[in-house]
């Protein structure tokens, strides 16, 4: 007889829902001045969702839990995940906020983000821990839900066996209890700067940026810092690894690094190392930052791999 089929790893994400309201201009306007921009572009976003939209066209199981407002913009999320074919039994409605929002404008490439969390914050701890989870999963979390949220995610997901990823953007303080359930933490250097203490920024060396990671990578724990358009570096208990970045023809970096979130973690849960997992994850934010928006800028595993930026 036959031992019975184990089910692959299947990645949850726990995290927001924001719509974002996305106009490309010139330039940014000075205090009191207005500039004509070019057309309003609505499309679903918030680093939740962008991460596991980017998890689900690598071709892993996923599965998301957050808020939405019971309105326009939460039944054309739910209609976006179906299509997707990302879990949505997580998603709830509230009748009490707002689908969360998020106005973003474009310049030159980079962009300048406001984001209105909305139902976001009305994720309470009990939901966020009602997770499916088995053996051997990713858990991934962010910070524009409760953090008392993402914890409890994380402790429900550690006793189950399932690996944590915490992704501490935006930038601000976090709970230690948030981090001692966390096992894979990735940060970009302005995140990386608030949480260790170090001062560390985008002009940094590696050097710099490794020692800093190394102030929080205690108790098992990896450290990930993603440099942009440098690649990434993380600081786990086998040393330092360092991948290069991309030289890209940027159109928009929002979502950029949720995609990197995204694609580690498929890895991670398709039996990769750290290392070709991070090399993957720089290629595929490589391919999202070539198109406009959030999640629908999140690449295939087709269009990974005739990208030619890292190997299958």
């Amino acid at each position: 007889m036959s031992a019975p089929k184990v089910p692959a790893p299947k990645i949850i994400v726990v995290g927001s829902l924001n719509m974002d309201l996305i106009v490309r201009t010139p330039r940014r306007p000075e205090t009191g001045e207005t500039v004509m921009g070019e057309d309003l572009q609505v499309l679903p976003g918030g680093k939740g969702l962008n991460q596991a939209v980017a998890a689900a066209r690598l071709g892993v199981s996923t599965q998301m839990v957050g808020r939405v407002g019971e309105d326009d913009f939460g039944r054309r999320f739910l209609a976006f995940l179906a299509a997707e074919g990302i879990g949505s039994d997580g998603v709830r409605a509230t009748a009490d906020a707002p689908t969360g929002a998020a106005v973003v404008t474009l310049a030159g490439g980079d962009n300048a983000i406001i984001v209105a969390p909305g139902a976001n914050m009305r994720l309470t701890p009990a939901e966020a821990a009602d997770l499916p989870v088995a053996p051997g999963d990713i858990c991934i979390g962010q910070l524009e839900v409760p953090t008392a949220a993402t914890e409890a995610a994380f402790r429900r997901a550690r006793d189950a066996g399932a690996v944590t990823i915490l992704n501490a953007a935006p930038a601000q303080a976090l709970p230690p209890s948030l981090l001692a359930v966390t096992d894979i933490l990735v940060v970009n250097e302005t995140e990386l700067a608030a949480i260790s203490g170090a001062a560390v920024g985008a002009a940094s060396i590696a050097d710099d940026i490794a020692a800093a990671a190394r102030l929080l990578a205690r108790d098992g724990r990896a450290v990930i810092a993603t440099l942009g358009a440098r690649g990434a570096l993380a600081v786990d208990r086998d040393g330092v690894h360092v991948v290069a970045g991309h030289a890209v023809a940027v159109v928009d970096t929002t979502g950029a690094g949720d995609c990197f979130v995204g694609a580690l973690a498929a890895s991670l849960a398709a039996g990769s190392g750290l290392r070709p997992a991070l090399a993957r994850a720089c290629a595929a934010a490589a391919l999202s930052v070539q198109r406009l928006g959030a999640a629908p800028s999140m690449p295939t595993t087709a269009e990974l791999h005739e990208s030619g930026l890292c190997p299958h």
